[in-house]
């Protein structure tokens, strides 16, 4: 899924350069659309909690947002496509419109809102793209003391979330790094197996994958991969 919503005054003439822009187009199956302010006097992304979580990084560029004319949508999702191409091609695009009018730039998918130098230096501008860029690692604490590690952004590119719950603060690095190899693993066009087993030095042995949830969990906005301890032989089948 393809999700982008930009703010700001954009031109009406459409022309973007496929050289300078990295960009073919729209890919097939995602939609641009355009908003103003009569049509809808508040944004999407613009207001309560998740506005609130989304603009804390970027707290200049969320105050300005909030004057906009202007929103530029673009949303859809592409069917299993052989290759990355719909993602550069999005990205394209939405560079051309910071560069035409935008102010700033929200990816729902990582709840992270992007001005146009933020976007240029993580998103557009890094060759080879950064894969770990476009999803996030959250942190949440628990009640016991432990944290809940989960990301959000992997369904850019088809493959479900990751999620850990419990984790002692010793063993914190140590999961973020496993995140880290399965965000590149799956944004390359792997998948991880039911009941994979997890062996990797800096966490306890016996960690099994298992496929969760659903596109209507909000925690994620996609299926999920819940990583945790075997309890029985069936858990360690890969």
């Amino acid at each position: 899924m393809v999700f982008y919503v930009l703010y700001g005054k954009f031109p009406t003439n459409i022309q973007v350069s496929a050289a300078v822009y990295r960009t073919a187009g729209i890919p097939g199956g995602i939609q641009l659309r355009r908003l103003t302010r009569e049509e809808r006097s508040v944004f999407p992304f613009t207001d309560g909690d998740f506005a609130k979580t989304a603009g804390q990084d970027n707290p200049t560029a969320f105050a300005r947002i909030q004057k906009s004319p202007e929103c530029m949508i673009l949303q859809g999702e592409v069917k299993d496509p052989e290759n990355l191409d719909y993602l550069r091609d999005s990205i394209g695009l939405v560079t051309w419109f910071l560069d035409y009018g935008g102010i700033a730039v929200m990816d729902p998918q990582q709840l992270k809102l992007y001005d146009g130098e933020l976007w240029r230096k993580e998103i557009f501008e890094p060759s080879p793209p950064k894969l770990l860029n476009h999803v996030v690692i959250l942190v949440s604490g628990e009640r016991d003391g432990t944290k809940w590690l989960h990301t959000r952004g992997l369904r850019k590119f088809g493959r479900p979330d990751l999620s850990m719950h419990n984790v002692p603060t010793t063993q914190e690095y140590g999961v973020i790094d496993l995140f880290n190899r399965f965000i590149i693993l799956q944004a390359q066009g792997d998948r991880i197996p039911e009941g994979k087993e997890i062996q990797i030095a800096s966490l306890p042995a016996n960690l099994t994958c298992h496929h969760a949830g659903s596109p209507d969990d909000l925690d994620f906005n996609n299926t999920h991969v819940e990583i945790r301890r075997a309890t029985s032989e069936t858990d360690l089948r890969r």
